[in-house]
């Protein structure tokens, strides 16, 4: 039986809390992988992402490198249109033997969210949740069961880095090196 972790999320960019909440399940829940998966559209967020759906794919590929456990699917990318956690757990489900299960891994943030989700009950069929802390954020939500990572670090958003990068400030120690150089090569 394998443990797989789906982690969704914009990754716009993909950062170092990205990383740290990754590793945390894995060793929390004793995951054998950890899949990043970028959303093409996310439906709960109102402004467009700051980078291309294929550059925020690449970005999670070159922090990812050298982590064999780690791996990224750009399979809601392909899919195109807005991005539903119900279809890519589906579609997962049917890459794996019926014993192996799933868990769908979400920050502190969001689990407060998640009953509001397309096709909750369906999802909740499909997969198990993991809530990783976030500073700032109270962890909870009394209709689901979740599984609780806790997460030391650092307190970092995509949100944050994206208005520093346009307001022409530094993202070092703030994302992977690599995804670092990315940025800079391609002058985004």
């Amino acid at each position: 039986m394998k443990k797989i972790g789906l982690f969704g999320g914009t990754f716009d960019p993909v950062h170092l809390g990205h990383l740290l909440m990754a590793r945390a399940a894995m060793e929390q829940m004793e995951l054998d992988k950890v899949i990043f998966i970028p959303s093409c559209v996310p439906p709960h967020k109102k402004t467009p992402t700051l980078f291309t759906a294929l550059d925020r794919i690449k970005m999670i590929r070159v922090a990812i490198k050298g982590i064999p456990e780690f791996a990224v699917s750009d399979f809601e990318v392909r899919k195109g249109g807005k991005s539903y956690s119900v279809d890519t757990a589906r579609h997962f489900r049917g890459l794996y033997a019926p014993e192996d299960r799933l868990f769908f891994i979400v920050g502190g943030d969001a689990i407060k969210q998640l009953d509001t989700w397309k096709d909750i009950d369906v999802l909740k069929g499909l997969c198990s949740f993991v809530s990783v802390n976030r500073p700032g954020y109270p962890r909870g939500n009394e209709k689901l069961q979740y599984h609780a990572v806790t997460m030391n670090g650092i307190e970092m958003s995509s949100t944050e880095i994206r208005k520093r990068i346009m307001a022409g400030k530094s993202i070092q120690f703030l994302v992977p090196d690599a995804v670092l150089g990315y940025i800079k090569r391609h002058h985004l």
